[in-house]
């Protein structure tokens, strides 16, 4: 059964940035973009590095340790070396909250 979990404030993230959040194991990357806000898996699927360090500009989020780039939108690879998208999450944000439905 998926639910809605309060994750975070909406001001707990700067513009063109992303916060860290683990919830039952869990580990999840929330962003902030000018399109709204998104949700991936937190770690990169090429070396399982932490993207928490990554840049994000746009809607794209790039892995601080060989540059590969994802859509945040959608998850999907974008650059070598990485080939295997990023899983999403659902988000909706009610008044300053930010929620993130896990299954």
């Amino acid at each position: 059964m998926s639910q809605w979990i309060d994750a975070c404030a909406t001001t707990d993230i700067d513009d063109e940035d992303l916060i860290a959040w683990e919830h039952h194991g869990h580990r999840i990357a929330i962003y902030n973009t000018e399109k709204g806000f998104f949700a991936t898996d937190l770690m990169c699927t090429h070396e399982e590095e932490s993207m928490e360090e990554g840049l994000v500009i746009d809607c794209v989020i790039e892995c601080p340790l060989h540059g590969g780039r994802f859509d945040i939108c959608t998850g999907k690879a974008l650059s070598a070396p990485v080939y295997e998208d990023l899983k999403t999450y659902p988000v909706k944000v009610e008044g300053n909250r930010v929620f993130v439905r896990l299954a």
